[in-house]
């Protein structure tokens, strides 16, 4: 078992990306674009995810390296805020 991926949650595969006829690469978590990669990153990442395009966990894990801690307090709001 990877020590990366303990409980198997890239399995799952909750990461999806899109590239734009721009160059530019959107990534989503369980359906909602969370960032937006440009420009020489975002051609780096292209080619990472062209090598590894048959293993759909490397492809995951390439995604959340790239996405950073996102889900660790910095979610915004909307306009209209629970409390």
């Amino acid at each position: 078992m990877s020590e990366i991926d303990k409980r198997n949650r890239l399995g799952e595969e909750p990461f999806a990306y899109q590239i734009t006829k721009k160059g530019t690469i959107v990534i989503y978590y369980e359906g909602k674009q969370i960032k937006i990669v440009k420009d020489r990153e975002a051609e780096r990442l292209i080619a990472r995810i062209n090598e590894v395009k048959e293993d759909i966990t490397a492809v995951q894990l390439l995604l959340a390296k790239i996405t950073g801690n996102f889900k660790r307090g910095n979610e915004k709001f909307g306009k209209n805020k629970r409390k």
